[in-house]
């Protein structure tokens, strides 16, 4: 007989997470749902991802805040720079109207993300609100954006979140081949070159997997969350030797 879950917590305002071992298992209707409610905001943003936390949810829907078991996640020194997207990333670095930019257009960025088609999916969990409290997270100086620009017009993208040694990836849009895919290869050189060796993908994909992400346990990635978030965060500037981290030369 399956059992009932284990009614979710509602949060009241400025009430700290429950343990991330309460979190609904994979038995339960959805797996990984922590806890319900609370405040959508910088500060409870913090908490949540220096927990191992992170708040995913729909139109319609209460705040829904997570932590997966296992979690999925791209650890720098085993991205995969596929053949093909070395060769785009060389042509890309060779044209003069073409650059990566770190955090000149973060709003521009999360809301392009919010508005790129998902496979399988009708609608965007980049809510309103949710795309209000990561940019005051900007703001703050914990969520970035990495940037594919050519010619003056940003082409492509990804934003996420930063504390301490760790990055949580969010969401990335293209509105050119392979601009998305770009960004990221920039985010992980970056990371390499800051010493930052795992980057959070969240949920398990296949497109995320194909670059070399893989699934690590709730309690392993806990742990280094624990362990980097005590690390200073890096100066979010992009320099073109950080390319040779993951094996492009000029």
């Amino acid at each position: 007989m399956k059992r009932s879950a284990i009614p979710v917590p509602w949060l009241r305002a400025d009430e700290a997470f429950p343990a991330v071992s309460t979190a609904w298992g994979a038995s339960d209707p959805a797996p990984g749902l922590l806890a319900a409610g609370g405040v959508l905001d910088a500060q409870s943003l913090v908490r949540a991802y220096s927990a191992g936390i992170f708040p995913w949810f729909s139109l319609g829907q209460p705040i829904l805040w997570w932590s997966p078991n296992p979690r999925m996640v791209l650890k720098t020194s085993q991205f995969k720079l596929h053949r093909s997207l070395k060769k785009t990333l060389q042509r890309f670095l060779s044209e003069p109207g073409c650059a990566m930019r770190i955090d000149s257009a973060f709003d521009e960025v999360i809301r392009a993300c919010a508005h790129a088609p998902r496979e399988g999916q009708a609608g965007s969990w980049i809510v309103p609100d949710m795309i209000a409290a990561y940019i005051d997270l900007h703001k703050a100086g914990h969520a970035h954006s990495i940037e594919t620009w050519v010619n003056g017009e940003l082409v492509g993208g990804l934003y996420c979140v930063n504390i301490g040694g760790i990055v949580f990836g969010e969401s990335m849009f293209a509105r050119q081949t392979d601009a998305s895919k770009i960004a990221l290869a920039a985010l992980v050189a970056f990371c390499m070159a800051k010493g930052i060796s795992m980057i959070d993908c969240q949920q398990n994909t296949q497109h995320l997997a194909s670059f070399g992400a893989g699934e690590i346990s709730r309690e392993d990635f806990t742990a280094h969350v624990n362990d980097q978030t005590l690390r200073p965060a890096p100066n979010w500037i992009f320099e073109s030797p950080y390319w040779k981290e993951i094996g492009i030369t000029f």
